[in-house]
């Protein structure tokens, strides 16, 4: 196990899913946490869950102002940042025909300016003790599906900010920004998009090869455990790297057209 003794870790969107995943594997690691969600019941339910080692801050990242108070939270509670890991992000369906301004404005909102806000607010105290930030993105960002033209827009945008970031504040204040793009993972938040969609309540069991050569999508565990290495100082110097988490080379797949 990695280990994570002692560092404060700002977690977005853990109340649920491969975010929650994240914070109870930091915790288990030694780490204390700040919890965030949307939802105070449930946010607060996975807080207690974890003990004194983490503390939960309910906040919609669509507001400007919610970057300052995540950060001021995490300082009130635990003295420090020494990580944060934008995972929260608005999982949204849309084609081309749906997109609004105000529907793609909160998409970026959420999954790209909430991130960026969220490291300028940090950066003072991630500069102080040499820390590091991890950004969730999504394989989408390659290209993505017709039906998630906002969301994967968003995720190749906060691509770039991690490759940016990843170079100018490594250089100039030792902070480490890597980013994961995860492929297909069964969370319980994807699990009921699918059913909602029509398909079968048991459709996990019955993927093509061509999705799923395991014969299974990833659980939020396992992307969580490559997170915790990124988190850890045995990561090393690396910074500005995104790493695909998929089942297969996703670029350059060309598979056979039978």
């Amino acid at each position: 196990m990695h280990t994570l003794q002692d560092k404060v870790i700002i977690v977005t969107g853990s109340t649920m899913g491969i975010g929650e995943s994240i914070a109870r594997g930091a915790v288990q690691a030694g780490a204390r946490v700040l919890v965030h969600g949307l939802e105070q019941e449930e946010g607060q339910r996975v807080a207690d869950s974890l003990g004194p080692q983490a503390v939960f801050h309910g906040d919609d990242l669509a507001d400007p102002a919610a970057a300052p108070r995540l950060v001021d939270a995490a300082v009130r509670a635990f003295g420090r940042i020494d990580a944060l890991v934008n995972n929260a992000a608005w999982v949204v369906r849309g084609r081309i025909g749906d997109v609004t301004p105000e529907f793609f404005d909160r998409c970026m909102a959420v999954n790209v300016r909430a991130p960026l806000l969220l490291i300028q607010a940090a950066l003072p105290h991630l500069s102080a003790s040499r820390g590091c930030v991890v950004n969730i993105g999504s394989v989408n960002a390659y290209c993505g599906e017709e039906n998630l033209l906002p969301y994967s827009i968003s995720k190749g945008a906060l691509l770039t900010l991690t490759r940016n970031l990843g170079d100018t504040l490594h250089r100039q204040h030792g902070v480490r920004v890597n980013q994961i793009n995860p492929g297909w993972v069964l969370t319980e938040a994807e699990q009921h998009r699918k059913h909602a969609e029509g398909m079968p309540a048991d459709w996990p069991a019955h993927l093509p090869k061509m999705f799923a050569p395991a014969g299974r999508l990833f659980t939020p565990q396992e992307i969580a455990a490559t997170v915790l290495h990124f988190l850890s100082d045995e990561f090393g110097p690396v910074s500005g790297s995104v790493i695909d988490l998929e089942q297969h080379p996703f670029i350059g797949r060309n598979p056979p057209k039978l």
